[in-house]
């Protein structure tokens, strides 16, 4: 079976969405451990808003993992070394974005009881690393139609 086809299209969706997210982590700014405490409206929102950016990041990585590699991802974590292996984001992001995933399945999967430090901490980190693989990701999409 040969790979599918590559729809910058997909990406292009996928990165409008992530950039939106981010705006949104913008404009809920620093949050604090006592924040996420007082507002379980603003816990609820910071923390789906981390689960859609690992999400949506993911589903990047898998389409371009088996359109450019013919590989699938064997789980969320791996999608990020194998974005990297594409050349669409380096090894030092794939690192970093990979601790994502761990918070994500908490948050998700509710594995034990949620630390808001971490998610606060998150929040905080999200919005640097995010915004540099939608750096990445853009620049490798416009490597792609030189």
């Amino acid at each position: 079976m040969s790979p599918r086809e590559f729809e910058p299209g997909v990406v292009h969706a996928r990165i409008s969405l992530i950039r939106e997210l981010l705006a949104d982590l913008d404009t809920v700014g620093a949050v604090s451990v006592s924040d996420l405490e007082q507002d379980r409206m603003l816990r609820h929102a910071v923390e789906r808003i981390l689960v859609q950016l690992v999400e949506l990041a993911v589903s990047i990585n898998s389409h371009v993992a088996a359109t450019q590699l013919g590989r699938a991802p064997a789980d969320y974590r791996s999608s990020f070394d194998l974005a990297s292996d594409a050349g669409m984001i380096d090894a030092g992001l794939a690192r970093s974005l990979r601790d994502s995933v761990g918070l994500r399945n908490v948050l998700t999967h509710e594995y034990v009881a949620v630390d808001l430090g971490l998610v606060a901490e998150s929040a905080t980190l999200a919005r640097t690393h995010f915004a540099e693989y939608l750096k990445q990701v853009a620049g490798w999409l416009n490597s792609l139609t030189r």
